[in-house]
Protein backbone atom coordinates (compact mmCIF):
# COMPACT_ATOMS: atom_id res chain seq x y z
CA UNK A 1 0.00 0.00 0.00
CA UNK A 2 1.47 3.57 -1.02
CA UNK A 3 0.91 5.66 1.86
CA UNK A 4 1.12 9.40 2.19
CA UNK A 5 1.84 10.77 5.21
CA UNK A 6 1.48 14.58 6.25
CA UNK A 7 2.86 16.30 8.98
CA UNK A 8 0.81 20.01 8.91
CA UNK A 9 2.19 22.85 10.31
CA UNK A 10 0.60 26.51 10.47
CA UNK A 11 2.58 27.79 7.45
CA UNK A 12 4.33 24.46 6.45
CA UNK A 13 3.41 20.69 5.10
CA UNK A 14 5.90 18.06 5.45
CA UNK A 15 5.22 14.56 3.26
CA UNK A 16 6.71 11.24 2.53
CA UNK A 17 5.07 8.53 0.31
CA UNK A 18 5.84 5.14 1.63
CA UNK A 19 5.07 1.95 0.55
CA UNK A 20 4.13 -0.15 3.41
CA UNK A 21 4.37 -3.46 1.92
CA UNK A 22 8.13 -2.72 1.78
CA UNK A 23 8.83 0.04 3.77
CA UNK A 24 10.59 1.70 1.46
CA UNK A 25 10.23 5.73 1.47
CA UNK A 26 9.38 7.14 -2.41
CA UNK A 27 9.87 10.58 -1.95
CA UNK A 28 9.52 13.34 0.57
CA UNK A 29 9.23 16.81 0.82
CA UNK A 30 8.14 19.93 2.44
CA UNK A 31 5.96 23.05 1.52
CA UNK A 32 7.11 26.28 3.23
CA UNK A 33 5.22 29.56 4.33
CA UNK A 34 1.74 29.21 3.01
CA UNK A 35 -0.11 31.71 2.69
CA UNK A 36 2.74 34.16 2.05
CA UNK A 37 3.48 35.58 -0.84
CA UNK A 38 7.36 33.79 -1.00
CA UNK A 39 5.76 30.41 -0.54
CA UNK A 40 7.82 27.15 -1.86
CA UNK A 41 8.01 23.75 -2.32
CA UNK A 42 10.82 21.28 -2.17
CA UNK A 43 10.77 17.64 -3.23
CA UNK A 44 13.53 14.80 -3.21
CA UNK A 45 12.69 11.96 -4.93
CA UNK A 46 14.23 9.41 -2.94
CA UNK A 47 14.63 6.38 -5.77
CA UNK A 48 15.83 8.45 -8.49
CA UNK A 49 17.88 10.96 -6.22
CA UNK A 50 16.61 13.87 -7.99
CA UNK A 51 15.44 17.35 -6.24
CA UNK A 52 13.16 20.03 -6.84
CA UNK A 53 13.00 23.17 -5.59
CA UNK A 54 10.74 26.21 -6.79
CA UNK A 55 8.17 29.25 -6.13
CA UNK A 56 4.93 28.10 -5.66
CA UNK A 57 1.79 30.25 -4.63
CA UNK A 58 -0.10 28.58 -1.86
CA UNK A 59 -2.38 30.65 -0.36
CA UNK A 60 -3.81 27.83 1.81
CA UNK A 61 -2.73 24.04 2.51
CA UNK A 62 -5.21 22.42 -0.26
CA UNK A 63 -3.39 24.65 -2.53
CA UNK A 64 0.00 23.23 -0.96
CA UNK A 65 -1.07 19.62 -1.40
CA UNK A 66 -2.00 19.96 -5.43
CA UNK A 67 1.62 20.95 -5.55
CA UNK A 68 2.30 18.16 -3.92
CA UNK A 69 0.62 15.80 -6.14
CA UNK A 70 1.90 17.26 -8.93
CA UNK A 71 5.61 16.30 -7.75
CA UNK A 72 4.60 13.26 -6.86
CA UNK A 73 3.66 12.56 -10.40
CA UNK A 74 6.08 14.56 -11.98
CA UNK A 75 7.69 13.14 -14.85
CA UNK A 76 11.49 13.89 -13.87
CA UNK A 77 10.77 14.45 -10.08
CA UNK A 78 7.99 12.33 -9.65
CA UNK A 79 7.87 8.45 -8.68
CA UNK A 80 4.24 7.24 -9.41
CA UNK A 81 2.47 7.76 -12.41
CA UNK A 82 -1.04 9.24 -11.02
CA UNK A 83 -2.69 10.53 -7.81
CA UNK A 84 -4.58 7.03 -8.44
CA UNK A 85 -1.21 5.48 -6.77
CA UNK A 86 -1.89 7.07 -3.45
CA UNK A 87 -3.99 4.35 -1.27
CA UNK A 88 -4.62 6.36 1.53
CA UNK A 89 -3.02 9.48 3.49
CA UNK A 90 -1.93 9.31 7.10
CA UNK A 91 -1.96 12.27 9.46
CA UNK A 92 0.28 13.11 12.52
CA UNK A 93 -1.52 14.56 15.06
CA UNK A 94 0.66 15.70 18.13
CA UNK A 95 -2.56 15.88 20.96
CA UNK A 96 -5.48 13.71 21.39
CA UNK A 97 -6.59 15.09 24.26
CA UNK A 98 -8.50 12.81 26.54
CA UNK A 99 -10.55 12.09 23.32
CA UNK A 100 -8.13 9.47 21.42
CA UNK A 101 -5.50 6.91 22.85
CA UNK A 102 -5.40 5.17 19.55
CA UNK A 103 -4.62 6.18 15.86
CA UNK A 104 -8.33 6.39 14.09
CA UNK A 105 -9.97 6.56 10.74
CA UNK A 106 -11.05 9.72 10.23
CA UNK A 107 -15.34 10.25 9.76
CA UNK A 108 -17.28 13.32 9.93
CA UNK A 109 -17.92 12.57 13.66
CA UNK A 110 -13.86 11.96 14.80
CA UNK A 111 -13.15 15.28 12.71
CA UNK A 112 -15.98 16.84 15.45
CA UNK A 113 -14.31 15.39 18.28
CA UNK A 114 -10.59 16.52 17.08
CA UNK A 115 -11.85 20.40 17.45
CA UNK A 116 -12.06 19.86 20.89
CA UNK A 117 -8.37 19.05 20.95
CA UNK A 118 -7.45 22.98 20.49
CA UNK A 119 -7.54 23.10 24.21
CA UNK A 120 -4.68 21.22 24.85
CA UNK A 121 -2.37 22.36 21.78
CA UNK A 122 -4.16 25.18 19.92
CA UNK A 123 -1.42 25.50 17.21
CA UNK A 124 -0.55 22.67 16.49
CA UNK A 125 -4.49 21.12 16.45
CA UNK A 126 -5.55 24.53 13.81
CA UNK A 127 -3.05 23.08 11.57
CA UNK A 128 -3.38 19.14 11.59
CA UNK A 129 -7.03 20.56 10.57
CA UNK A 130 -6.08 22.55 7.94
CA UNK A 131 -3.46 19.67 6.70
CA UNK A 132 -7.41 17.40 6.95
CA UNK A 133 -8.81 19.97 4.82
CA UNK A 134 -6.33 20.07 2.17
CA UNK A 135 -6.11 16.65 1.86
CA UNK A 136 -9.77 16.48 1.49
CA UNK A 137 -10.09 19.29 -0.96
CA UNK A 138 -7.69 17.44 -3.32
CA UNK A 139 -8.18 13.69 -2.24
CA UNK A 140 -11.53 13.51 -1.32
CA UNK A 141 -12.11 9.81 -2.23
CA UNK A 142 -8.77 8.70 -0.03
CA UNK A 143 -9.20 7.06 2.93
CA UNK A 144 -7.50 9.53 6.11
CA UNK A 145 -5.88 8.08 8.98
CA UNK A 146 -5.12 10.40 12.35
CA UNK A 147 -2.25 8.78 14.64
CA UNK A 148 -1.93 10.29 17.68
CA UNK A 149 1.81 11.35 19.39
CA UNK A 150 0.08 10.86 22.84
CA UNK A 151 -1.86 7.98 22.24
CA UNK A 152 1.56 5.49 23.12
CA UNK A 153 1.70 7.09 26.67
CA UNK A 154 -1.80 5.63 27.10
CA UNK A 155 -0.59 2.96 29.24
CA UNK A 156 1.37 5.18 31.98
CA UNK A 157 -0.73 4.65 35.19
CA UNK A 158 -2.60 6.84 37.03
CA UNK A 159 0.22 7.84 39.51
CA UNK A 160 2.33 8.77 37.26
CA UNK A 161 0.11 10.87 34.60
CA UNK A 162 -2.12 12.25 37.26
CA UNK A 163 -1.48 16.03 39.00
CA UNK A 164 -1.76 16.45 42.58
CA UNK A 165 -4.55 19.39 42.52
CA UNK A 166 -8.38 19.46 43.45
CA UNK A 167 -9.65 16.00 42.12
CA UNK A 168 -12.27 18.84 40.50
CA UNK A 169 -10.23 19.78 37.37
CA UNK A 170 -9.21 16.50 36.60
CA UNK A 171 -13.14 15.58 36.10
CA UNK A 172 -13.83 19.12 34.40
CA UNK A 173 -11.28 20.00 32.12
CA UNK A 174 -9.03 16.32 32.16
CA UNK A 175 -5.93 18.04 33.59
CA UNK A 176 -3.09 15.21 33.55
CA UNK A 177 -0.20 14.12 32.03
CA UNK A 178 -0.41 12.99 28.29
CA UNK A 179 3.33 13.00 26.95
CA UNK A 180 4.33 13.75 23.38
CA UNK A 181 6.96 12.39 20.61
CA UNK A 182 4.61 8.88 21.46
CA UNK A 183 5.57 7.93 17.44
CA UNK A 184 9.47 8.67 17.64
CA UNK A 185 9.32 6.75 21.63
CA UNK A 186 7.14 3.98 19.87
CA UNK A 187 9.48 3.26 17.05
CA UNK A 188 13.32 3.34 18.99
CA UNK A 189 12.00 1.68 21.86
CA UNK A 190 10.99 -1.94 19.58
CA UNK A 191 13.80 -1.00 17.76
CA UNK A 192 16.40 -1.11 20.64
CA UNK A 193 14.26 -4.45 21.76
CA UNK A 194 15.40 -6.30 18.78
CA UNK A 195 18.69 -5.27 19.12
CA UNK A 196 18.62 -6.54 22.36
CA UNK A 197 17.45 -9.51 21.44
CA UNK A 198 14.66 -10.07 23.74
CA UNK A 199 10.85 -10.02 23.57
CA UNK A 200 10.04 -6.67 24.09
CA UNK A 201 7.57 -7.24 27.25
CA UNK A 202 10.91 -8.30 28.97
CA UNK A 203 12.83 -4.52 28.24
CA UNK A 204 13.40 -2.02 30.55
CA UNK A 205 14.26 1.15 27.99
CA UNK A 206 14.77 4.63 28.60
CA UNK A 207 14.43 6.50 25.29
CA UNK A 208 15.79 10.15 24.86
CA UNK A 209 13.98 11.97 21.97
CA UNK A 210 16.25 15.41 22.20
CA UNK A 211 15.88 17.67 19.43
CA UNK A 212 14.43 21.28 19.47
CA UNK A 213 11.27 19.62 21.71
CA UNK A 214 12.66 17.15 24.00
CA UNK A 215 10.78 14.23 25.49
CA UNK A 216 12.41 11.44 28.06
CA UNK A 217 10.51 7.82 28.39
CA UNK A 218 10.46 5.16 30.68
CA UNK A 219 9.50 2.07 28.65
CA UNK A 220 8.64 -1.25 30.68
CA UNK A 221 7.86 -4.45 29.14
CA UNK A 222 7.09 -2.46 26.12
CA UNK A 223 4.73 0.12 27.59
CA UNK A 224 5.25 3.42 28.70
CA UNK A 225 5.13 3.91 32.48
CA UNK A 226 5.86 7.65 32.79
CA UNK A 227 7.42 10.42 30.48
CA UNK A 228 8.25 14.15 31.01
CA UNK A 229 6.31 16.08 29.53
CA UNK A 230 3.19 16.68 30.84
CA UNK A 231 -0.46 18.45 30.02
CA UNK A 232 1.07 20.21 26.88
CA UNK A 233 4.98 19.93 25.50
CA UNK A 234 5.80 22.61 27.37
CA UNK A 235 7.23 20.39 30.91
CA UNK A 236 10.27 17.70 31.03
CA UNK A 237 13.74 18.92 30.02
CA UNK A 238 14.84 22.07 28.86
CA UNK A 239 14.63 22.53 25.01
CA UNK A 240 15.04 25.29 21.98
CA UNK A 241 12.70 27.76 23.30
CA UNK A 242 10.64 26.25 26.14
CA UNK A 243 11.82 26.00 29.70
CA UNK A 244 11.05 22.39 30.52
CA UNK A 245 10.27 21.89 34.51
CA UNK A 246 10.10 25.39 36.22
CA UNK A 247 8.47 25.90 40.14
CA UNK A 248 5.29 26.63 39.22
CA UNK A 249 5.21 29.66 41.72
CA UNK A 250 7.67 30.92 39.23
CA UNK A 251 4.90 31.46 36.82
CA UNK A 252 2.98 33.80 39.12
CA UNK A 253 6.35 35.50 40.52
CA UNK A 254 7.10 36.68 37.02
CA UNK A 255 3.60 37.47 35.90
CA UNK A 256 2.92 39.68 39.25
CA UNK A 257 6.43 41.55 38.93
CA UNK A 258 6.09 42.31 35.32
CA UNK A 259 2.49 42.93 35.03
CA UNK A 260 2.47 40.22 32.32
CA UNK A 261 -1.10 38.52 31.11
CA UNK A 262 -1.14 34.60 30.76
CA UNK A 263 -0.54 34.80 27.17
CA UNK A 264 2.38 36.59 27.65
CA UNK A 265 3.13 34.73 30.05
CA UNK A 266 2.87 31.47 27.92
CA UNK A 267 5.16 33.46 25.32
CA UNK A 268 7.66 33.53 27.50
CA UNK A 269 7.58 30.14 28.57
CA UNK A 270 7.21 28.32 25.18
CA UNK A 271 9.18 31.23 22.50
CA UNK A 272 11.32 32.80 24.26
CA UNK A 273 13.18 30.80 27.48
CA UNK A 274 15.29 27.33 27.53
CA UNK A 275 18.60 27.14 25.01
CA UNK A 276 17.45 30.70 23.49
CA UNK A 277 16.58 32.78 26.93
CA UNK A 278 19.50 31.14 29.30
CA UNK A 279 22.65 31.76 26.45
CA UNK A 280 20.85 34.65 24.60
CA UNK A 281 22.38 33.20 21.76
CA UNK A 282 20.34 30.97 19.57
CA UNK A 283 17.73 28.14 19.86
CA UNK A 284 19.72 25.85 17.95
CA UNK A 285 22.42 23.59 19.96
CA UNK A 286 24.81 23.87 16.43
CA UNK A 287 25.10 27.50 17.54
CA UNK A 288 25.79 26.89 21.59
CA UNK A 289 28.21 24.55 20.34
CA UNK A 290 29.96 26.56 18.19
CA UNK A 291 30.17 29.28 20.55
CA UNK A 292 31.27 26.98 23.33
CA UNK A 293 34.05 25.59 20.58
CA UNK A 294 35.64 29.33 20.93
CA UNK A 295 36.53 28.61 24.76
CA UNK A 296 35.98 30.60 27.65
CA UNK A 297 37.40 34.17 26.06
CA UNK A 298 34.25 34.67 23.91
CA UNK A 299 31.63 36.57 25.88
CA UNK A 300 29.01 34.27 25.36
CA UNK A 301 30.49 31.41 26.22
CA UNK A 302 29.37 31.24 29.82
CA UNK A 303 25.75 31.49 29.53
CA UNK A 304 26.11 29.21 25.73
CA UNK A 305 27.67 26.44 28.07
CA UNK A 306 24.99 27.06 30.97
CA UNK A 307 22.15 26.30 28.55
CA UNK A 308 23.71 23.11 27.20
CA UNK A 309 24.55 22.01 31.02
CA UNK A 310 21.05 22.46 31.84
CA UNK A 311 19.77 20.18 29.62
CA UNK A 312 22.60 17.43 30.32
CA UNK A 313 21.88 17.65 34.00
CA UNK A 314 18.00 17.08 33.26
CA UNK A 315 18.61 14.14 30.71
CA UNK A 316 20.24 12.21 33.48
CA UNK A 317 18.00 12.75 36.02
CA UNK A 318 15.22 11.54 33.95
CA UNK A 319 17.34 8.59 33.29
CA UNK A 320 18.17 8.26 37.14
CA UNK A 321 14.71 8.56 37.94
CA UNK A 322 13.63 5.97 35.44
CA UNK A 323 15.88 3.65 36.42
CA UNK A 324 14.11 3.28 39.61
CA UNK A 325 10.67 3.55 38.68
CA UNK A 326 11.37 0.26 36.58
CA UNK A 327 13.86 -1.43 39.20
CA UNK A 328 16.97 -1.28 36.52
CA UNK A 329 17.82 -0.71 33.08
CA UNK A 330 18.68 -2.56 29.87
CA UNK A 331 19.05 0.28 27.02
CA UNK A 332 19.31 4.13 26.79
CA UNK A 333 18.34 5.41 23.74
CA UNK A 334 19.56 8.89 21.95
CA UNK A 335 17.44 10.22 18.95
CA UNK A 336 16.27 12.96 17.09
CA UNK A 337 18.29 15.94 15.84
CA UNK A 338 19.87 16.22 19.01
CA UNK A 339 20.32 13.47 20.46
CA UNK A 340 21.64 11.45 17.00
CA UNK A 341 24.11 14.30 16.03
CA UNK A 342 25.23 15.75 19.49
CA UNK A 343 28.30 13.56 20.59
CA UNK A 344 29.21 15.90 23.07
CA UNK A 345 26.17 16.14 24.21
CA UNK A 346 25.86 12.33 24.95
CA UNK A 347 28.86 12.22 26.46
CA UNK A 348 27.93 14.68 29.15
CA UNK A 349 25.03 12.49 29.82
CA UNK A 350 26.44 9.28 30.12
CA UNK A 351 29.84 10.18 32.26
CA UNK A 352 29.84 9.02 35.78
CA UNK A 353 26.99 6.98 35.59
CA UNK A 354 29.02 3.82 36.22
CA UNK A 355 26.77 2.55 39.39
CA UNK A 356 23.84 2.49 36.77
CA UNK A 357 25.59 0.32 34.72
CA UNK A 358 26.59 2.30 31.90
CA UNK A 359 30.17 1.89 30.80
CA UNK A 360 30.71 4.79 27.92
CA UNK A 361 32.48 4.26 25.24
CA UNK A 362 33.72 7.57 24.02
CA UNK A 363 35.50 6.74 21.19
CA UNK A 364 32.56 4.83 19.71
CA UNK A 365 30.58 7.81 20.69
CA UNK A 366 32.79 10.42 18.87
CA UNK A 367 34.11 8.62 16.00
CA UNK A 368 30.04 8.03 15.31
CA UNK A 369 28.67 10.99 15.67
CA UNK A 370 27.34 11.65 12.07
CA UNK A 371 26.99 8.26 11.04
CA UNK A 372 23.68 7.33 10.38
CA UNK A 373 22.40 3.99 11.58
CA UNK A 374 22.42 2.49 14.50
CA UNK A 375 25.13 3.07 16.59
CA UNK A 376 26.35 1.32 19.82
CA UNK A 377 28.23 4.26 22.35
CA UNK A 378 28.27 1.55 25.22
CA UNK A 379 31.64 -0.49 25.76
CA UNK A 380 30.75 -4.36 25.03
CA UNK A 381 30.89 -5.28 28.30
CA UNK A 382 28.03 -2.46 29.28
CA UNK A 383 25.40 -3.64 31.30
CA UNK A 384 23.45 -1.19 29.94
CA UNK A 385 23.64 -0.76 26.30
CA UNK A 386 24.02 2.64 25.00
CA UNK A 387 22.65 3.38 21.52
CA UNK A 388 22.00 5.77 18.84
CA UNK A 389 18.89 5.17 16.63
CA UNK A 390 17.59 7.36 14.17
CA UNK A 391 14.12 7.73 14.65
CA UNK A 392 11.37 6.59 11.79
CA UNK A 393 7.95 8.32 12.86
CA UNK A 394 7.05 8.79 9.60
CA UNK A 395 7.06 4.90 8.88
CA UNK A 396 4.89 4.09 11.88
CA UNK A 397 2.83 6.65 10.54
CA UNK A 398 2.20 4.72 7.70
CA UNK A 399 2.18 1.35 9.42
CA UNK A 400 -1.16 2.42 11.25
CA UNK A 401 -2.49 3.86 8.31
CA UNK A 402 -1.85 0.81 6.03
CA UNK A 403 -3.43 -1.53 8.93
CA UNK A 404 -6.68 0.70 9.24
CA UNK A 405 -6.93 2.27 5.74
CA UNK A 406 -7.02 -1.87 5.08
CA UNK A 407 -9.87 -2.64 7.61
CA UNK A 408 -11.73 0.12 6.33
Amino acid sequence: MNVLVVNAGSSSLKYQLINTDTEVAYAKGLCEKIGAPDSSITHKNLIKGTKLEKAAAMPDHAEAMKYVIESLTDAEYGCIGSMDEIDAIGHRVVHGGPYFTDSTLLTKEIFEKLQLCKAFAPLHTEAHIMGINGCTAVMPDKPQVLVFDTAFHKTMPMEAYFYALPYEYYEKYSIRRYGAHGTSHRFVSAEMAKILGKPIEETKIVTCHIGNGSSITAVLGGKVIDTSMGLTPLAGVEMGTRCGDIDPSVVTYIMEKENLTPAQMDHIMNKKSGFLGVSGVDSDSRALEATIAKGPSDPSYARAKLAVDILCHGIKKYIGSYAALMNGLDAVVFTAGIGENNASLRESVCENMEFLGISFDKKANNENAHVSGNTRISTEDSKVAVYVLPTNEELVIARDTAEIAAKA
